[in-house]
């Protein structure tokens, strides 16, 4: 099993300093992969349901620092993580750009880049978009990726369509789970990894050569007692012995990849809680 950690990309933690001490601490724990989200900008009235929150509110408040920029960062602090756009929203980008960029971070980084996308889920970003197809002739794009044919794609989302974009294009599947509002406890988890092996050899592919990525952030935290009254336990919450179990779990259910979630607003708790993971948890799962 390897272990992955979201990146701060905004609040109070993504000083530069902040970030670097955050990473280097990481590497040096020896997580496998760092997740960097994707935000361009924010409308100031938004009316989309956020798919992760109870509510449908979304947790963030307008400031976001850019994925690639950022990554870009990371990659020249770091030596051995494995660098996630997780995900990127494609709507947003130009394709040739984007290419080019990600294939210069992996050059740069030596070929540490895995690409997650996704479509996003909140409309009102692309509402004033007027454009219908990016269109471009043969070209050429140089240097080109260390990774070959390319950096590995995982699909984000847990929707019939996502599942059915990994299976035809995806080289892993990266969803969101073990929050309140979309737990993907292991039975939901085992049901969408079934239609996901059905959808990939429909499409003429190995499903085992998929990787499995499950991401499991911290929302909704600050549901009481009282709400959460008779709903099961989150996912990889509770004592050691129990989160220690979670991971065997979905491990034997197909998860090769988890992604926790350490963020805080403050640095110091955010480097606390990573520390706990790398020093008591990890050690536990892996006896």
């Amino acid at each position: 099993m390897h272990y992955g950690f979201y990146l701060p990309t905004r609040g109070q933690t993504t000083t530069p300093d902040d970030v670097d001490t955050l990473v280097q601490r990481g590497e040096a724990y020896g997580f496998h992969s760092v997740m960097i989200a994707d935000h361009i900008v924010f409308p100031t009235d938004i009316q989309s349901r956020y798919p992760y929150t109870v509510s449908g509110a979304f947790p963030g408040h307008g400031d976001a620092m850019e994925q690639l920029t950022l990554m870009a960062f990371v990659a020249a602090k770091t030596t051995t993580l494995r660098l996630v756009t997780s995900v990127m929203i494609l709507p947003y980008r130009n394709p040739v750009l984007t290419a080019k960029m990600l294939a210069t971070i992996d050059v740069l980084s030596r070929g540490r880049v895995t690409v997650g996308v996704g479509v996003g889920w909140l409309c009102e970003e692309s509402a004033t978009f007027t454009g219908e197809f990016y269109q471009f002739q043969a070209l050429h794009c140089l240097p080109h990726p260390i990774q070959q044919p390319h950096p590995p794609i995982w699909i984000g989302g847990h929707s019939p369509a996502a599942l059915r974009r990994a299976a035809r294009y995806g080289d892993g599947w990266h969803p969101v789970g073990a929050n309140p509002a979309v737990p993907l406890r292991p039975h939901e988890l085992e049901v969408a990894l079934g239609d996901l092996k059905r959808l990939t050899e429909a499409a003429g592919r190995d499903p085992e050569a998929l990787t499995i990525s499950y991401k499991a952030p911290l929302y909704d935290v600050s549901m009481t007692a009282e709400r959460q009254a008779g709903l099961e336990r989150r996912p990889f919450s509770g004592t050691t012995e129990q989160i220690v179990a979670h991971i065997a779990t979905y491990g034997r259910l197909g998860v090769s990849e988890l992604i926790f979630d350490f963020r805080s607003e403050s640095q110091s708790e955010s480097l606390e809680r990573m520390e706990h993971f790398a020093t008591v948890i990890k050690p536990a799962a892996e006896t």
